[in-house]
């Protein structure tokens, strides 16, 4: 199992294929697990790498604060240790909150921007977002981790049809460690750099599900604020948008990569989807 020592713990990480790097980041309770198709589809053409952040999976779990700061200089260094950069960086959900902040902190290792259902902030501005996050704090407390996975799990993968990846995301949520994940919860709130927009000039590209948390106005507005930035949309979608439709992610994704990556156009058709 490979593992790398940065800043204090150990971290997991997989890797899997040649050709240009290709860095996913994984959200808040999630994994490596959660990009497995990413990790099929792309590591023909690509040098693929996906990690577990501190507090998640297969990587340590030292005791808290945990940070968005913390976790993207995590990123940096194992992004140097494996000689990577600069490489191109997908970030869903808090793993888009760590690729934003990446490519603030250390843009030389950031060749392109992938954000998915994500956003350059997390401000509890209402009174609703606050009772949100208390009641999440108070199901993993009383109820335990797979009542939040049953939770969470209704909302995200709510047809008939997804019952069987409804019930692996609960049996996958259920084995986060209930302090660590809500060290990482309490990392998210307050953080920004909303301020520092148009300080990143890489190629970026938002993608959004039509369905997520967050709506596509916001991303709309956002978007239009970074130098070089171009929103897609997801129809028919909710927030673990490379899970629930890995399909048109991955192809999306990809149209994206080879506008950037010329070299790459004469890919056969089994790897453009």
């Amino acid at each position: 199992m490979p593992r790398l020592q940065i800043r204090g713990a150990e971290l997991h990480y997989e890797s899997l294929g040649h050709g240009p790097p290709l860095l996913f980041i994984h959200g808040l309770g999630s994994s490596t697990r959660d990009w497995e198709a990413q990790l099929a589809y792309f590591s023909p053409r690509f040098h693929v790498v996906t990690f577990d952040l501190r507090g998640h999976g297969r990587s340590d779990k030292p005791p808290g604060p945990y940070s968005i700061l913390g976790f993207a200089a995590d990123t940096a260094e194992l992004i140097r240790l494996l000689s990577l950069g600069p490489t191109h960086v997908v970030g869903l959900s808090m793993g888009g909150m760590i690729a934003f902040q990446l490519a603030i902190s250390a843009p030389e290792l950031v060749q392109s921007l992938v954000i998915v259902n994500s956003g350059p902030e997390f401000i509890l501005r209402t009174l609703r977002a606050r009772l949100q996050i208390v009641q999440r704090k108070l199901i993993v407390r009383l109820l335990g981790m797979r009542q939040m996975g049953r939770v969470l799990g209704k909302r995200l993968f709510p047809k008939p049809e997804q019952a069987e990846l409804r019930q692996l995301f609960i049996d996958r949520w259920a084995e986060n460690d209930p302090r660590a994940y809500l060290d990482a919860l309490r990392a998210l709130i307050g953080w920004t750099v909303a301020d520092h927009l148009d300080a990143i000039h890489c190629p970026t590209l938002v993608i959004t599900s039509d369905r997520d948390y967050t709506p596509i106005a916001v991303k709309e507005t956002y978007v239009a604020r970074m130098p070089q930035a171009e929103l897609s949309i997801i129809r028919d979608a909710r927030h673990m948008l490379p899970l629930e439709r890995p399909d048109a992610f991955n192809q999306v994704l990809m149209e994206f990569l080879l506008k950037h990556r010329p070299l790459l156009r004469n890919l056969p058709e089994s790897c453009e989807g």
